[in-house]
C-alpha cells in the first residue's frame, strides 16, 4: 500500500471512530461500571480481614497506653493521640488500596457514559437546528407561492389534487381528490399493524375521532403536542422526526390538530366501506426548540 492509500485508510478509520464514538463511549462506560461493581464486591470479601487488622492495631495502641500508665513510664496523652493518628492514617491507606481500583474503574465508566450522553445531546441539538432551518425555509417558500397563486391553488398543488371521475348515487361525477401517492413524510397507515386497530370500520373511525379530540385537548391544556405523542395514542411506531415535530397552541400554525381523516381520498373509510386509512397529520413543523418560549 502506498502512502496515499495508507493516509486514506487512517482518515477513514478516524472518521468511523468519531462517528461511532457515542456507542464506543457507552460500551466502555457500561463495562467500567460493571467492572467497578465486580471489583468492589471482590474487595468487600477482603474487607473483614483488613478491619480485623485495624482493630488489632488500635487494641495494641490502647494496651500500650494502659501499660505505660501502670508502669508510670513517660508515655503522654499526646504520644497516645499521635499513635492513634498513625493507625487511622495507615488504616485509611489500606482501605483506599482495597477499594481504589474499583473506584477508578467505576469512575472511568461514569465518565465514559457522561461523554456518550454529551455527544449524543450535541448531535441531536445540531440535527434539530438543521431540521428547524429547513422547515422554516420550506414554509417561507410555500408562503411566497401562496402569495403568487393563491392559498387554495397552492394547497391543491401541494397535495397533488387532481380531477377524477367517481360514481355518486349511480351517477358519474368529476371531483377533485388528492393523489394517494403524494403525502407528507409524517403520514402513517392506521391498519392491522397498529395495536389499536380492530376489524370494524365504524369503531376505527370513532376511535380516530376520539384520539384527535383528545390530542387537541392536550394541545389546549399543555400548549404543545409532539407527533410521537399522537403515534403512541394510535398504537403506531415512533419515529425520529416525531420527537421534534408537532403542534403548538400559540405557534405559527392553526393551533389545531387534524389527522386528515375527512379528505376526499378517505371517503370510503368515513362511510364505513374500508377498515384502514392513511392519516396525514397537519404538523406545525419543528417545535422542540420553541417550547421554552411559549
Amino acid at each position: 500500500m502506498n502512502i496515499n492509500g495508507l493516509t486514506r485508510s487512517l482518515a477513514r478509520g478516524v472518521l468511523q471512530t468519531k462517528k461511532n464514538s457515542p456507542h464506543i463511549f457507552f460500551g466502555l462506560g457500561l463495562a467500567g461500571v460493571v467492572g467497578g461493581a465486580v471489583l468492589a464486591c471482590k474487595s468487600t470479601l477482603k474487607l473483614e480481614e483488613t478491619v480485623d487488622d485495624i482493630k488489632q492495631e488500635l487494641s495494641d495502641v490502647k494496651e500500650l497506653a494502659e501499660k505505660s500508665v501502670k508502669a508510670k513510664e513517660g508515655y503522654s496523652e499526646q504520644d497516645h493521640l499521635a499513635d492513634l493518628g498513625h493507625v487511622y492514617i495507615k488504616s485509611a491507606v489500606k482501605v483506599g488500596k482495597l477499594y481504589g481500583p474499583a473506584i477508578i474503574v467505576g469512575g472511568l465508566g461514569v465518565a465514559f457514559l457522561t461523554g456518550s450522553h454529551v455527544q449524543l445531546t450535541k448531535r441531536n441539538t445540531a440535527l434539530t437546528v438543521t431540521l428547524a432551518a429547513v422547515s422554516k425555509a420550506y414554509e417561507s417558500y410555500r408562503s411566497r407561492i401562496q402569495e403568487e397563486i393563491g392559498t387554495e391553488r397552492e394547497l391543491e398543488v401541494y397535495h397533488n389534487v387532481q380531477e377524477v371521475e367517481t360514481e355518486v348515487d349511480g351517477k358519474k361525477q368529476t371531483v377533485k381528490a388528492a393523489h394517494l401517492g403524494d403525502h407528507s413524510p409524517y403520514a402513517r397507515f392506521f391498519d392491522e399493524f397498529s395495536t389499536a386497530w380492530v376489524r370494524d370500520a365504524e369503531m376505527n373511525r370513532c376511535f380516530l375521532q376520539a384520539q384527535q379530540n383528545y390530542a387537541n385537548h392536550i394541545l389546549n391544556s399543555r400548549g404543545h403536542v409532539f407527533l410521537n405523542d399522537v403515534y403512541d395514542g394510535l398504537g403506531l411506531e415512533r419515529t425520529s422526526a416525531g420527537s421534534v415535530v408537532g403542534w403548538l397552541r400559540d405557534g405559527d400554525g392553526d393551533g389545531h390538530i387534524d389527522f386528515g381523516m375527512y379528505e376526499i381520498a378517505n371517503a370510503r373509510f368515513i362511510n364505513g366501506l374500508e377498515k384502514s386509512i392513511l392519516l396525514d397529520f397537519n404538523v406545525d413543523g419543528v417545535i422542540y426548540d420553541k417550547i421554552d418560549h411559549i
